[in-house]
């Protein structure tokens, strides 16, 4: 099957960076972590500029902070005022040509997914609309950073790709209601769920977490940008592309069960901890539902993109 050219598809980008960059008088902050690479083992956390503009190093500001976005969370408002202060002081700036971005967060305590829940999604499988979140989980070793390889396994032949808005937990919560879930949210960033579909839906007695957990199966990043950064996080255009043309596109006002649902859903399970990372379901468009469906092979290149946030672009090998 040959996916159809966007002749829109550079304006398409080029509205999405605009709109990231409109917010920027409503005191947007997108941290990042890395490493620079001349020091690949040594991870810190920055805040950029301006998306894809120079990084802040926070720990070089100031040797206090944390060197990981986890521990980073964990400070709390102190960490939030010392990363606004950083970038206010235009000090410490190293160019984008030095660094590798990481995942915005790596080795959280949980990844938590939501399925089928976009309306245009459960339409396109003729699958009837959730009364209540369905939730599954990916194992933190399967993150990877936003520029980072997919590697497709030898034990799977149908693998796919899904975007999907995430967000990550900025303090411990535990049954918290409704309305005051965004408050414990860090802010949202942009994921892959990279999906093995005949372990998905055909093996392990279809259970989802096999097909969803191999190694760089959660594509992450390029940055995380605040909550209040953003003007309506449930009002962006998510969109998804497989060697430059389209495969999906559509907008998180389609989202079924909204960021706070799904925040205070899960927190009557489970704790929630600074670092936790949330998936919050896929648009219509992926592979497995094309006629005939269509899956990654070596070489693909999956950019998946939302507005005001940004774009991750991964190759697969």
């Amino acid at each position: 099957m040959r996916f159809l050219a966007v002749p829109q598809l550079t304006l398409r980008r080029l509205n999405a960076v605009f709109s990231a960059g409109s917010v920027r008088r409503f005191g947007r902050m997108r941290l990042v972590q890395f490493c620079h690479k001349v020091a690949e083992g040594i991870v810190r956390v920055g805040v950029e500029q301006d998306e894809g503009q120079g990084i802040v190093d926070l720990k070089a500001f100031d040797p206090s902070m944390p060197s990981t976005m986890r521990e980073f969370l964990e400070l709390g408002p102190k960490g939030m005022d010392c990363a606004k202060r950083a970038l206010s002081s235009g000090q410490n700036v190293l160019p984008r040509s030095d660094i590798r971005l990481l995942s915005p967060v790596t080795n959280p305590e949980k990844v938590v997914c939501v399925g089928m829940n976009y309306k245009d999604h459960c339409l396109e499988q003729n699958a009837p609309i959730p009364k209540e979140p369905i939730i599954f989980s990916k194992f933190p070793c399967s993150i990877t950073g936003p520029n980072d390889d997919i590697i497709l396994p030898d034990e799977s032949q149908e693998v796919d790709w899904e975007v999907e808005l995430a967000f990550v937990i900025g303090r411990k919560g535990k049954h918290i209601k409704e309305e005051e879930a965004l408050s414990y949210i860090a802010g949202f960033t942009v994921a892959n769920d990279v999906s093995a579909r005949d372990w998905q839906m055909k093996r392990n007695g279809k259970q989802w977490l096999l097909g969803k957990t191999f190694d760089t199966f959660c594509p992450l990043g390029p940055a995380l940008v605040t909550t209040d950064s953003l003007k309506d996080v449930h009002k962006l255009g998510i969109r998804c592309f497989v060697n430059g043309a389209t495969v999906q596109e559509s907008n998180t006002n389609q989202m079924i069960f909204q960021t706070e649902k799904v925040v205070a859903w899960v927190s009557q399970f489970v704790t929630l901890y600074p670092g936790d990372v949330f998936l919050t379901g896929t648009p219509p468009g992926v592979g497995v539902f094309r006629n005939p469906p269509v899956f990654l092979k070596k070489g693909d290149v999956v950019e998946c993109q939302i507005d005001e946030i940004g774009s991750i672009r991964n190759t697969v090998v």
